[in-house]
């Protein structure tokens, strides 16, 4: 039974296209004998103990006392359900945001399921209304965050309108296997593969395969800085663009000034969530690989990029670095860090103003100049 199912598909989003929604209708239902892989499902653990282990009698032991036996298995059922409020006394609604379609009307969405390896994988698509049906536009592939190990789709319902309606854009909003039950790469590869069907298959979602542009935030971005490094090893086209809110581009973390001052006593994030998160989506990989954190990698012809993460998030140090970077390469970016913003000032309609909004329309900008030419 999946452990969060609501979070699969988008509030508002309809079960069937509009007629003026040019999706193929092949893709709004799983296929035959295919499976949804990024379908979060309660396991029976996540560690195997061959009956016949030497230590066998020590794990028997173990297990009289506390269930489940592994600790990671243990840490990410209240990482989750706390991630999501679950079980909690009802909110006070005068602090509930507005939702996405209250904030951003005027966009139709719609569930789709795309190939990836072992089935595919099923993700939000949002349209702009009031286009023709036969006008391709471009395409912006937005990977949600969530630490790696949390998340879905319609957790940045808010955030993928607004990329939308603002840019005159299809955005597919993806999701992707989670650690820790999938670690590294198999998250990344989710996302790249959706990449390369964009880049070939777009037009059957209505848009461009020329022109396709990757974002993310927090955990999503981190995919997104490292798409292009894994693209270049794939003979795939460079994305047009990389969009990041909330950059998180290196797990050194601990070597940033900004990371040691904030990070013990953060409140939107701490140094005891990184380190599981790390721990879940790195269990063997080397901290600096350049998959996993970008900013060790080779960023010569590094698309342009779009940075915005506020100067109160631990990880403030290292998008700086990262923007320095790619400039230096000679990469266009540009990197708003408004003074005071927590990690995910961008995340709720009409919460942080006017930063929020500022990061929407400097995005916008940044994509209107480069789409000029």
């Amino acid at each position: 039974m999946p452990i969060n199912p609501a979070a699969r598909s988008a509030p508002g989003a309809d079960a069937a296209p509009a007629a003026s929604r040019p999706i193929d209708p092949a893709l709004l239902t799983i296929p035959d004998g295919a499976v949804d892989v990024t379908v979060v499902r309660e396991i029976d653990g996540l560690s195997y103990i061959d009956p016949d282990d030497p230590a066998m009698p020590s794990y028997r032991v173990i297990a009289n006392n506390r269930q489940p036996v592994a600790l990671r298995d243990m840490m990410i059922l209240p990482v989750r359900t706390g991630y999501i409020g679950q079980d909690r006394i009802k909110p006070d609604p005068a602090l509930v945001p507005p939702t996405g379609a209250e904030a951003v009307p005027d966009v139709d969405v719609d569930t789709v399921y795309l190939p990836v390896r072992d089935g595919v994988a099923s993700a939000l698509v949002y349209r702009p209304q009031g286009l023709a049906a036969d006008d391709a536009l471009g395409v912006i592939l937005y990977v949600h965050g969530g630490g790696f190990t949390v998340g879905s789709a319609a957790d940045t319902d808010y955030i993928t309108r607004r990329l939308a309606k603002d840019n005159g854009v299809i955005v597919v909003s993806a999701n992707y296997r989670l650690a820790p039950e999938y670690p590294f790469p198999t998250p990344l590869d989710d996302v790249a593969d959706l990449y390369a069907w964009l880049r070939t298959d777009a037009h059957r979602l209505g848009g461009d395969p020329a022109w396709v542009a990757v974002a993310g935030d927090s955990a999503g971005s981190n995919f997104a800085a490292a798409l292009p490094l894994l693209a270049r090893t794939r003979g795939l086209p460079a994305p047009d663009a990389v969009l990041m809110y909330g950059a998180f581009v290196d797990f050194a973390q601990e070597r940033w000034p900004s990371f040691q001052a904030q990070a013990p006593r953060g409140i939107v994030y701490d140094s005891a969530f990184f380190g599981f998160i790390r721990g879940a989506y790195l269990p063997t990989t080397p901290w600096t690989d350049p998959l996993a954190s970008p900013i060790y990698g080779d960023l010569a012809g590094y698309p342009p990029t779009f940075l915005a993460t506020g100067t109160h998030d631990p990880i403030v140090d290292s998008a700086r670095a990262f923007a320095q970077a790619l400039a230096a390469e000679g990469v266009a970016v540009d990197g708003y860090f408004p003074e005071g913003m927590p990690h995910g000032f961008y995340f709720f309609p009409d919460v942080q103003v006017p930063e929020g909004d500022i990061a929407f329309e400097r995005t916008a900008a940044f994509l209107a100049k480069l789409r000029a030419g």
